[in-house]
């Protein structure tokens, strides 16, 4: 099979490649997962912000990959930084909405007890919703996750590495056969990932004795 062909040949320049995905997706899910948690924690002990952060979020996702990415440019030039940025900004949105919804759906009774019982605000969030809220929280960030492996094909257009490069070349050279192979592995990149969390997802909700869904 010529694909498989093509991706024995250049072994080498795939590896790099994906290497270089890997390296670039895990910063953009460091940087979103971290941004998207103290987010997320903020609006849903301020509220009146919530509609705001999140509208705000919704209409930055709306705005096409390849458009950031130009606005970007002028700021922040070509290369690897611009396209971490750019994958975090689109990392966001469901870290932040689940982070939010996970924290604000934790049973008002629950929280009352442990305030009759002495906790504090810290002792709350840390030690019980933060817990109760984690299966949704792990769903978003699994959500974020296969997004940004997925999306960061884009990054070789400005210059980044990636699995990308050998979408870019292979259009470029109207060689169909690397782009395809560009495009299986960062597809089998996504799904790995996905694998791996969905394993993760369900042993934090079996230890909480949430119902698998999927």
């Amino acid at each position: 099979m010529e694909l498989l062909q093509v991706l024995w040949d250049r072994r080498d320049f795939f590896a790099s490649c994906l290497g270089e995905h890997i390296r670039i997706s895990l910063t953009a899910v460091a940087f979103a997962g971290m941004l998207g948690i103290l987010t997320g924690t903020f609006i849903s002990r301020h509220k009146k912000a919530a509609a705001v952060v999140l509208g705000f979020i919704n209409v930055v996702y709306t705005i096409p990959s390849i458009s950031l990415l130009g606005f970007l440019i002028p700021f922040t030039g070509i290369g690897n930084k611009t396209a971490v940025i750019a994958l975090t900004v689109y990392g966001l949105l469901p870290i932040v909405r689940n982070t939010y919804t996970g924290l604000s759906n934790v049973e008002a009774g629950i929280l009352e007890v442990a305030e009759g019982l002495g906790a504090d605000r810290r002792q709350l969030l840390l030690g019980i919703q933060f817990p109760m809220a984690l299966p949704v929280i792990i769903s978003g960030f699994r959500n974020m996750v296969v997004m940004i492996i997925a999306m960061g094909g884009i990054a070789s257009f400005i210059g980044a590495g990636g699995l990308g490069a050998a979408i870019y070349r292979g259009i470029t050279t109207y060689n169909m056969t690397l782009t395809a192979a560009g495009s299986l592995l960062i597809a089998l990149l996504a799904l790995s990932g996905d694998f791996i969390l969905s394993r993760v997802e369900r042993a934090v909700n079996r230890r909480y004795g949430i119902e698998q869904r999927n």
